[in-house]
C-alpha cells in the first residue's frame, strides 16, 4: 500500500515536472528562450535590436523560491511565453556569479558586482532596455522599467506587454495600465 502511494504520487508529479525548466551548473532555471551570451550588453543590446526585439535582462540565484515559482507558474502561460519569444532578446545574470560582464558604459565586472552597481537586491528581477542608450549610461540607469520580484500571470503580461509597446515613452503610468487591463478583463 505504500509502495502504491508513492507510486500514485509519482505519477501525479511527472506531468508538472515536464514543464518546468531544467537547472543549469550554475542552479539557474534554463529556459529555451534564454540567450547565451558573453555579457557583453553593448553587443546583446544591439543583436536584440537586428532581431527586431527588446533586451531584457534576469537577474536570479540558485535556491531562488520566487525564481522557480516565475519558471514554474508565470513563463510557461503560452500567453506569457509567446510575448518572451517573439519580443525579447533575455539574457541571465547570476546575483552570485563570477562570469564577467560588460555593462553598457563598458565597465567590465563579475555578475555579482554588477549587481551591485546596479543596485540589485532581489531575485528574479528583470530589467528592461531601451533599443537606444545614451553614451556612458549603465544598464540600471538607462533602463525603461525594473520589476524586482515575482509577480503573477496578470502583472508580468502586462508589463512585458507595456515595455514591447512603448508604454512608457508617452509617460503612461504602469499602474494605471495595468488597472485599465485588469479592468477590460472583467
Amino acid at each position: 500500500m505504500f509502495l502504491h502511494k508513492i507510486a500514485l504520487a509519482a505519477a501525479f508529479c511527472l506531468p508538472f515536472a515536464a514543464f518546468a525548466d531544467e537547472l543549469g551548473d550554475d542552479g539557474l532555471h534554463k529556459p529555451t528562450w534564454l540567450r547565451e551570451t558573453f555579457k557583453d550588453l553593448r553587443e546583446d543590446l544591439a543583436e536584440a535590436n537586428a532581431e527586431g526585439k527588446r533586451l531584457l535582462i534576469t537577474v536570479e540565484q540558485r535556491g531562488c523560491i520566487y525564481c522557480t515559482q516565475m519558471h514554474e507558474e508565470v513563463y510557461p502561460d503560452p500567453e506569457i511565453d509567446a510575448l518572451i519569444r517573439d519580443s525579447y532578446f533575455v539574457v541571465q545574470l547570476n546575483l552570485f556569479g563570477d562570469v564577467e560582464v560588460t555593462d553598457l558604459d563598458g565597465t567590465v565586472l563579475s555578475e555579482k558586482d554588477m549587481a551591485m552597481r546596479w543596485g540589485v537586491m532581489f531575485t528574479p528581477t528583470l530589467i528592461f532596455l531601451p533599443e537606444e542608450v545614451a553614451e556612458g549610461q549603465t544598464a540600471a540607469q538607462a533602463a525603461v522599467a525594473t520589476m524586482p520580484g515575482a509577480f503573477g500571470k496578470g502583472t508580468t503580461r502586462a508589463l512585458l506587454t507595456w515595455v514591447r509597446d512603448h508604454g512608457y515613452a508617452d509617460g503612461e503610468n504602469f499602474q494605471k495600465y495595468l488597472a485599465e487591463q485588469i479592468n477590460a478583463q472583467n
